[in-house]
């Protein structure tokens, strides 16, 4: 054995979007442990449980995390529902689909240009995050914010998109797929890129499935694990297939989501094409009793959200299992071993929320 030394990565680092700090124990240029350290932009979230109204706490929902606003608060709404035997009416379900398929666009893209940047290709940055622009411009066509989407509500949504403007969407939609399989060709078929991803950081379809791996890490892995697949919204109603690849990489992650991206934009046409008329949303009557958990699958993977209530208008307890925390485990196995240089690639690769980990 070598001489080993303790290099501190994080939290601050001009590769990470997200505060994420870990101590590498490395022999010369190999890491042959890594020790996490979590906490560091804790914000308490779960504790204002006992001071919001449940009808209210959609909005601290939504702000768990910015990225997966929309989903967030979607998924806390359905842990109310299913306590209080709420049902949403069939409009609301599709368009709780459409609004999720565009924050995974978003947030896919968000990823592909950080990545690039991460190993240098400024390019190919700018270019991937000026397709999402047009994404973050329809959400805000239709809800009104383009970080939170505000559109969330238990029983429902807040707001409706008309027909017409759904129309308009798809044909939105249709630039802005050709303007991704531009760009995705590149992370596909460069040789630089793939010199950065393929056969690193390897995780077995074993160890995927033995570390808890969720999203795109597990599906990378050979998983065709995909919480869309549950009855949940209306994704039943729209044939859903989970994007599944073998190779266990780096590049097999950015694969998948660079198929997912597609797959979402086969998914918003779908739901346009089959949403029904109608409501967007049930009255509440009463209180949560009881408990509940529900889950949905976010762009980094599987969130579960917990709620007990005790008939009052405050919730008794709130939790959050993010995808972030799951994947921690499959993420050191994968740097340990791995080249110091690589790094920063491998923690992007699992799409780190250190904000939703902590909240």
């Amino acid at each position: 054995m070598g001489k080993q030394t303790i290099i501190p990565f994080g939290p601050q680092h001009p590769v990470l979007p997200e505060p994420i700090h870990l101590d590498l124990v490395c022999e010369d240029e190999k890491v042959v442990d890594v020790i996490p350290k979590i906490g560091f932009i804790h914000r308490g979230l779960e504790k204002l449980i006992e001071k919001k109204e449940f009808t209210d706490f959609v909005h601290i929902a939504d702000r768990v995390c910015g990225i997966c606003s929309f989903i967030h608060g979607m998924t806390y709404c359905m842990a109310i529902e299913g306590v209080m035997n709420i049902e949403v009416p069939p409009r609301a379900q599709y368009l709780r689909v459409i609004w999720s398929e565009f924050s995974r666009i978003h947030s896919h893209l968000l990823w592909l240009g950080l990545t690039a940047d991460a190993f240098g290709f400024e390019n190919l940055f700018m270019a991937t995050w000026r397709i999402r622009e047009h994404i973050l411009d329809i959400i805000e066509e239709t809800t009104g914010g383009r970080v939170i989407f505000g559109a969330s509500k238990i029983g429902g949504t807040r707001r409706d998109i008309s027909n017409d403007k759904l129309k308009d969407i798809l044909k939105e939609l249709e630039g802005i797929e050709a303007q991704i399989r531009e760009c995705s060709e590149v992370f596909l078929k460069d040789s630089s890129v793939k010199s950065r991803l393929v056969g690193v950081g390897v995780l077995t379809k074993e160890d995927a499935y033995k570390l808890g791996a969720v999203g795109p890490m597990l599906r990378a892995s050979g998983h065709d694990y995909d919480v869309r697949m549950s009855p949940y919204a209306a994704y039943q109603e729209l044939d859903f297939v989970p994007v599944v690849e073998n190779s266990c990489d780096s590049y097999g992650r950015c694969v998948v989501r660079i198929k997912e991206l597609y797959q979402s934009c086969r998914l918003i046409e779908k739901a346009v094409a089959k949403i029904p008329e109608g409501a967007i949303e049930t009255k509440i009557v009463g209180f949560p009793k009881g408990e509940y958990f529900a889950r949905s699958e976010q762009p980094r993977g599987e969130v579960v959200y917990y709620v007990k209530g005790d008939g009052t208008k405050m919730l008794k307890r709130f939790r959050v299992r993010t995808p972030t925390f799951a994947n921690l485990p499959p993420l050191l196995k994968v740097l340990t071993g791995c080249q110091l240089a690589d790094v920063p690639i491998l923690v992007l690769t699992i799409d780190p929320c250190i904000s939703c980990t902590e909240r």
